[in-house]
């Protein structure tokens, strides 16, 4: 019976920590449709924070890859003053990405609705 106890407060603790950071993200980062995403993100910084290896495999033209694990000692190349743009695999990262960024006093943060697995515009892919 403990057991079971025990197993219930862990899923109930990990349902409260997930609930908090996905309304701490909703309010970090604002989601873009494609059609939203592709008329502005000529005009901004559009980063991706997926890994290299999934980069070279296919990133939306434009982008600049700093991964999230990079992110914190790459801050020097993302402006503080331009809107930045994000995307990841799913919007999960890029929410990580974006909490980290609001951290940093960064302020117009946006991300691909459904990630990059959602995208159907053009790639470019390392040859």
């Amino acid at each position: 019976m403990d057991f079971l106890y025990s197993l219930l407060i862990f899923i109930v603790i990990v349902v409260a920590y997930s609930l908090i950071t996905w309304f701490r993200q909703k309010r970090a980062v604002t989601a873009l449709t494609q059609e939203e995403f592709i008329a502005g993100y000529r005009k901004v910084q559009l980063i991706d924070v997926r890994e290299p290896n999934d980069f070279e495999n296919g990133h939306i033209l434009g982008a600049r890859n700093i991964p999230l694990t990079q992110l914190k000692t790459r801050l020097v190349e993302i402006r503080p003053d331009k809107p930045v743009y994000l995307y990841a695999q799913s919007e999960i990262v890029s929410g990580r990405a974006a909490l980290l960024l609001k951290k940093k006093g960064y302020k117009e943060l946006f991300h691909l609705k459904g990630g990059f697995r959602m995208w159907t515009g053009k790639i470019k892919k390392k040859s």
